[in-house]
């Protein structure tokens, strides 16, 4: 539910029709003023939780669209709940927010999650319609075991940074007849940590970090589509300082198969017929995902007919059931034929009369039914 009743847009000092980086700006802007950490005010911090939670809002599109139509009941209604943030340290808020800091340095010496990492495989149809376990060769970098992850050799110790004093970031104070301006950057020399390694780790050269190659089988769930992602959580890049690790999202290459084409959750193939077996029925074999079938084929069969094996297609991917598998009929017509072949066409066409060739269904029918 949500802790306060004003409005959002007044909160932060936006109009309503303020743009995703003018809320961000002035988010950032009330952030700075009323942390616990920085404000002296009495109310600084229930002012600052009121400002939080009104970024949330407004930053979200679906939770701004939910409170500019029904105002805090339809949140209330929609199940909005604020997060309820430590406000130990604001360094850590606005890396949840942006993914950096509002201080620019970084936190000297604090922990940061690693990166992610991509991997990519291919599979056949066939294995995306009944799921498989594929191994899959990544690499990712990893704490350093001769360090521990430091970057510093054993047996000896850091240096506090001369440039930043230990403080991780350098700022320079500007005068104007606005008043003062500081800016604040990551220091160059000791890249935001705050020391200096004067005798690197002879393994990794200081970064704390190795490449590592590994491989895990990776489960692929029944009725995947190609281009799907497959997440491995904690499997990515090692981070920072201890921090935890990122993910490995894996591309999931579904081939094609000569034989049929998907759509979705349905299978199509075709079937190619005779002239013989198309007028007077014949039993054929079809490949499915699931292997042959046997199909009756019924006399008078017409070119672009369409014949349904239900339940034969591609698995629903987290649901139930499964898609059709739809053949449609190809009648092949003869190219060359010898002279008796011709003397018995001919014969055939002597004999035959409207009945003979009469359309059970009109050309629109069979379009319908071929697309359904």
């Amino acid at each position: 539910m949500a802790t306060t009743d004003h409005d959002y847009y007044e909160l932060l000092g936006v109009g309503r029709d303020a743009d995703e980086t003018t809320i961000k700006k002035a988010f950032r802007r009330l952030a700075r003023e009323l942390h616990p950490d920085v404000s002296q005010e009495p109310e600084a911090e229930a002012r600052f939780r009121e400002v939080t939670e009104a970024y949330e809002v407004l930053s979200n599109s679906e939770t701004r669209a939910l409170y500019d139509r029904y105002g805090h009941a339809g949140l209330r209604s929609g199940g909005f709940q604020p997060t309820n943030f430590d406000l130990s340290g604001l360094g850590d808020l606005f890396a949840t927010f942006f993914g950096d800091d509002v201080f620019g340095g970084g936190r000297r010496g604090g922990r940061r999650r690693g990166a992610d990492a991509g991997a990519e495989i291919e599979i056949e149809l066939a294995d995306a319609a009944r799921g498989t376990t594929v191994p899959v060769p990544f690499e990712i970098a990893v704490s350093c075991t001769t360090c521990g992850g430091d970057g510093v050799e054993p047996g000896t110790e850091t240096l506090r940074c001369d440039r930043c004093n230990g403080a991780g970031q350098l700022q320079q104070v500007t005068r104007s007849v606005f008043g003062e301006f500081v800016r604040t950057q990551q220091c160059p020399q000791c890249r935001g940590r705050g020391v200096v390694i004067p005798n690197p780790c002879h393994t990794c050269n200081g970064a704390g970090q190795v490449l590592d190659r590994r491989e895990l089988d990776v489960q692929i769930p029944a009725g995947i589509h190609d281009g799907q992602r497959i997440r491995l959580t904690g499997e990515g890049h090692a981070g920072a300082a201890g921090g935890e690790a990122g993910d490995v999202y894996v591309l999931v290459r579904v081939l094609s198969d000569p034989r049929f084409v998907r759509e979705g959750n349905d299978i199509f193939s075709q079937l190619d017929l005779t002239i013989v077996e198309a007028a007077l029925g014949a039993a054929k074999t079809v490949e499915t995902l699931e292997g042959a079938v046997e199909l009756q084929i019924e006399p008078g069969t017409q070119p672009g007919e369409v014949r349904v094996l239900r339940g034969k297609g591609m698995p629903v991917l987290q649901g139930f059931g499964r898609g059709d598998h739809r053949v449609l009929v190809n009648v092949a017509v003869p190219r060359r034929v010898t002279d008796e072949q011709r003397r018995l066409l001919e014969e055939f066409e002597s004999h035959s009369d409207d009945d003979t060739y009469k359309q059970h269904e009109s050309l629109f029918d069979k379009l319908k039914s071929a697309f359904r």
